[in-house]
């Protein structure tokens, strides 16, 4: 068994989402948790379970971010956190439960695991995956939408993600 602990300063939680239908609005979430068990050297029997505090989202806008997590969008102080729980991973995919505004729907998101290698500066063991995907928002209750005069919409469906997490690794 493999003991993983989250390096939190050398992971991160990336968004985009279109908006105006002409461009690419950027975020990330700052607050956030990961555990993982099973063993290293077989990623089929890893366990991942995955936390993030919706409140922490940042778009680099405090004016949006206020918007974000209001009741339009995800009502943080009903729904603080966002979870994932894998049901299964292979080389190159992972699929868990994703729950976002107490919507629970199975998902399957690309799996990039990038081995195992010695840290330098303590001599220890790490190992880092990243997972990448996207998610229709209106599948969890996250509808809030303008038309455009112009036609289309203001805010995209689809949002693009992606996770690195570093974890170093004893065991």
């Amino acid at each position: 068994m493999t003991n993983f602990n989250l390096d939190k300063t050398h992971s991160g939680i990336d968004f985009s989402i279109k908006h105006m239908m002409v461009s690419k609005v950027k975020g990330e979430f700052t607050d956030f948790d990961a555990t993982v068990t099973g063993d290293i050297n077989d990623l089929s029997s890893l366990n991942v379970k995955a936390s993030v505090k919706v409140d922490s989202i940042d778009t680099n806008n405090a004016d949006r971010d206020g918007h974000l997590k209001s009741g339009d969008f995800f009502n943080v102080e009903q729904y603080p956190e966002i979870t994932f729980v894998s049901k299964s991973l292979t080389n190159n995919t992972i699929t868990g439960d994703l729950t976002i505004k107490d919507v629970t729907n199975e998902e399957t998101f690309d799996l990039e695991f990038n081995g195992v290698h010695k840290n330098p500066m303590t001599g220890g063991d790490v190992t880092g995956l990243v997972v990448s995907g996207s998610i229709n928002r209106e599948k969890y209750g996250l509808t809030w939408n303008q038309a455009l005069e112009t036609g289309g919409v203001m805010v995209g469906k689809d949002v693009k993600f992606e996770v690195g997490a570093e974890f170093s690794i004893e065991g």
